[in-house]
């Protein structure tokens, strides 16, 4: 806001303005007030905002001198935090005293105004050495608040001799009210600020965690699986051998979902198109001769809670169909992820293979590869069914999306 040119006609009436003159100067003080309110909305920054204000101030009221006077608590005293009209060195640096002695400690300390049109004769309070220094005769002194919070004074100082009316400590008292609104404003504004920077801090440090976790998850789980190749190879029954095979290659897939989380760019989200195929490379490396695994997945987003239990079940339905689904070992295993309804998905696993035998019944199956299917089938939140492909086994689940993760308050 830059607005320097007063009316001609507005003449204060220390300047001899008759009475018509004088209402042009009132007017004016009144346009500069509602300039100054509209760059107030306008600005973000608290220097800028009361360097304007005394700027404004000293032209509303034909003086060369104004200045904000902020109280520093700590100190228990004044430092000039803006300012016109004043020499190098006086606004940021000067400081005055609070007490009752002085115009700006009684305005602070009481909230009363003061105009004192005759410093070298004032006999209330003492004259402060920087308007000694500066040749100031009047001044004109009034409290700023914020949200009744007492902020500091706002002042006008004049080297001219004259005086100051009651309309002019008006208009300054309302540009000092106006003046506290907007720093209050702004004060709401910068800790609303501060305090999403704290917030994006915190959870880009939450992600580092995750992502530590994650890693340190996932090398556990390879050591784990280690160790059970390890018993694997020390164990003559086949049997157990074979039990120990299953057990390393869940472990292992449950490492290699905590690698792709701890790789990922987003450690709440994951890709399930991506996740899907990557996690179906490492099954199609594992395949037997003559066996290809083929999938169509929806490209949509899951929370990372559903990648581990979405992932064991594709493993399990996979490595169960390339095991039994075909006499001779070689054939295809399909995988289909579609969306449904909204925030649904169909997760279907079929081969050509023989099919299931005669009798079969899901819930009453003993096998842990069973057990393991409809568990993490209900984990997902959906009810594992198995029919008839003719030829072959489809293995289906519909089941609902977590698009983010489940927070545990």
């Amino acid at each position: 806001m830059r607005n320097d040119q007063a009316s001609t006609a507005a003449v204060a009436p220390e300047l001899g303005g008759n009475t018509a003159e004088e209402l042009a100067y009132r007017l004016r003080q009144q346009e500069l007030t509602a300039e100054f309110g509209r760059y107030a909305l306008r600005t973000h920054d608290t220097g800028a905002l009361l360097q304007e204000a005394t700027r404004v101030c000293a032209l509303g009221l034909h003086s060369r001198f104004c200045k904000v006077m902020k109280y520093l608590p700590k100190e228990g005293q004044f430092i000039v935090q803006a300012g016109v009209g004043w020499k190098s060195g006086v606004v940021g640096q000067a400081r005055t005293g609070a007490d009752t002695e002085s115009p700006v400690g009684y305005a602070f300390q009481t909230g009363e105004p003061i105009i004192s049109n005759h410093l070298a004769e004032e006999t209330r309070f003492r004259t402060p050495a920087l308007l000694v220094e500066h040749g100031i005769k009047r001044a004109i002194n009034v409290l700023i608040q914020e949200d009744g919070r007492r902020y500091g004074v706002l002042e006008v100082d004049s080297p001219v001799p004259g005086r100051f009316t009651a309309a002019d400590l008006a208009f300054l008292q309302s540009f000092a009210n106006l003046l506290g609104v907007a720093l209050e404003r702004q004060r709401v504004e910068e800790a609303r600020q501060e305090s999403e920077a704290r917030l994006q801090e915190a959870m880009a440090h939450q992600e580092v965690l995750t992502r530590e976790i994650s890693h340190r998850v996932k090398n556990s789980l390879a050591m784990v699986a280690g160790l059970l190749g390890m018993q694997r190879r020390a164990a003559a029954d086949p049997a157990l051998q074979r039990a120990l095979d299953d057990a390393r290659a869940r472990v292992t897939t449950i490492a290699q979902v905590h690698d792709r989380l701890w790789r990922a760019d987003e450690v709440h989200t994951i890709n399930l198109a991506e996740f899907v195929d990557e996690l179906c490379g490492q099954l199609r490396a594992t395949a037997g001769p003559g066996q290809t695994l083929s999938t169509e997945v929806a490209p949509v987003l899951v929370a990372t809670d559903q990648a581990v239990p979405l992932a064991l079940l594709v493993n399990e339905l996979v490595t169960n169909a390339f095991k039994y689904a075909y006499d001779a070992g070689e054939g295809d295993v399909r995988i289909t992820i579609r969306s449904t309804e909204p925030g649904h998905l169909r997760l279907t696993v079929c081969d050509e293979g023989q099919g299931l035998p005669p009798g079969f019944a899901a819930e009453s199956a003993k096998s842990l590869g069973m057990k393991l299917i409809a568990s993490l089938g209900h984990q997902l939140g959906g009810q594992p069914e198995w029919q008839d492909a003719d030829p072959g086994t489809r293995f289906v689940l519909e089941f609902p999306v977590q698009e983010r993760p489940t927070l545990q308050l």
